[in-house]
């Protein structure tokens, strides 16, 4: 996917659309920053000393899609993909034996099963938070727009590491 193939939100939809609209733009924007890049380039980190990858930014995302909305909405038993208790940095922490295909199909997984999880919600339903938010009650509406917030913040990071790898840029 390239830049210019993502679907733009729609300006005058309904709060729900509007929602999904936007986190499958912002979705779409993170494959387009790593296509047609080698698994060396996606672990080429942004600057030292940094470790942020491309390859540990896809993998990030998959840890919070199945955050959100497996453990906190669904109350699904999901452990972590990549990180342990002992290194919360894990996912992004990338290795010679890590590829961009296992991390893509990994991403991609997680986000399949965050649509079927929403699927048929109501923006109220909530689930409840785990961890440092534990019992907290989290709506759906607060979890698509605090996915719309963490996939903005983290392509902001993958706009610069995709140009410093290849001088690519674009919004």
């Amino acid at each position: 996917m390239t830049i210019n193939e993502r679907t733009m939100p729609s300006t005058t939809a309904g709060e729900r659309e509007m929602l999904e609209s936007w986190l499958d733009f912002h979705r779409a924007t993170l494959a387009a920053k790593c296509a047609g890049l080698d698994d060396e380039q996606l672990r080429t980190a942004s600057a030292p000393p940094s470790i942020m990858s491309l390859m540990g930014l896809v993998r990030h995302m998959a840890e919070v899609e199945r955050h959100w909305f497996s453990r906190v909405l669904a109350g699904q038993d999901a452990p972590p993909i990549y990180y342990d208790e002992t290194d919360r940095d894990k996912d992004f922490k990338v290795t010679e034996k890590d590829t961009g295909e296992e991390a893509h199909a990994t991403w991609q997984a997680e986000i399949d099963k965050a649509r079927a999880l929403a699927a048929g919600r109501s923006l109220d339903d909530s689930g409840t938070g785990v961890g440092w938010r534990a019992g907290e009650p989290f709506s759906l509406r607060w979890i698509l727009t605090h996915m719309i917030e963490e996939y903005a913040r983290h392509n902001g990071h993958a706009d610069l590491i995709r140009e410093r790898i290849d001088g690519a840029t674009g919004a």
